[in-house]
């Protein structure tokens, strides 16, 4: 059987990268202004966010039906005998369930993993997901090992701006309006589901400070029988300078000196509901098999 990996651009691989990586990406959709716009096809991170700076309206979509059986289709007539499909967690999206749905009607052909990830930890996924079929595991093998280990990761992340998180409706504009005044920060977290409260503080470096804390302490308490070599740190962000991305960047690596640490831009859609200059890190347990070519 050859196996066909796909996820979709929330995992952080665009779809040039997907090709290096031999990983079909579904580019997921951006609304602006009621125009709709797919991430790296017809769309940048610089383009959004200039349209966040203009104050435009903005907000992100699920993959339509058509695109996800369209891709899935042109995998097959590829040559591929089936798909694993790991798309963004199905607790901050429903476009999980609704694969889930439409790979029904492709006969045990397509089988979609929820192993509840997104960003860095969602590409620690994939990447697992690509070194097991290259071994030569069936889809269904490969889907039962992503999800049995979907809890092995962690994801913090900070916002400089509480208005987009209040638009969504996650905080009260009174909250946000104290917030702002106080000049706090909320550090979010992601173990597995939704994306939930874990601290707030004052200022953008305490927050940083906080994510890091949190992530030492992770390694210390659940990761504590994990190989180094088995662990994979990721920093992300939506950084309008190129300066602040590699600061952050260099920040983490300086706090975790025995694990490298890579950087990538969020997603465009989940640019959307953080804004500009939000900064995340995210910890992920990596396959045995992965970490033996590191």
């Amino acid at each position: 059987m050859k196996t066909a990996v796909l996820t979709d651009t929330n995992s952080g691989i665009t779809v040039e990268r997907g090709k290096k990586y031999g990983i079909y990406v579904l580019p997921m959709p951006v609304i602006i202004d009621e125009q709709n716009y797919l991430e790296g096809v017809d769309i940048t991170h610089q383009q959004l966010y200039r349209a966040l700076l203009d104050d435009r309206e903005v907000s992100s979509s699920q993959p339509s039906p058509g695109a996800v059986m369209e891709l899935w289709d042109k995998v097959l007539s590829d040559g591929y005998d089936e798909i694993v499909y790991i798309p963004m967690s199905s607790g901050l999206s429903g476009s999980c369930s609704n694969a889930m749905q439409l790979a029904s009607e492709y006969d045990s052909k397509v089988w979609v993993v929820d192993n509840h990830r997104i960003s860095v930890t969602l590409m620690e996924s994939v990447l697992d997901a690509k070194a097991l079929a290259d071994q030569g595991l069936s889809a269904c093998e490969i889907k039962h090992n992503l999800e049995s280990n979907a809890y092995d990761a962690s994801i913090y992340i900070t916002v400089n701006s509480l208005k987009y998180l209040k638009k969504s409706g996650r905080i009260t504009p009174s909250a946000a309006a104290i917030a702002n005044v106080l000049n706090i920060k909320p550090v979010l977290t992601i173990q597995g589901e939704k994306l939930d409260s874990f601290a707030k503080v004052r200022g953008i470096k305490q927050s940083e400070k906080k994510m890091i804390e949190a992530l030492q302490a992770d390694i210390a308490a659940r990761f504590s029988d994990i190989p180094f070599k088995q662990l994979k740190i990721g920093t992300a962000g939506t950084f309008e300078k190129e300066e602040d991305a590699h600061r952050w960047q260099d920040m983490v690596q300086s706090a975790f000196p025995k694990i490298p640490v890579y950087y990538f831009p969020l997603s465009c859609s989940i640019a959307c509901h953080v804004g500009l200059n939000a900064s995340g890190i995210g910890i992920s347990v990596i396959e045995e098999c992965r970490a033996a070519e590191t």
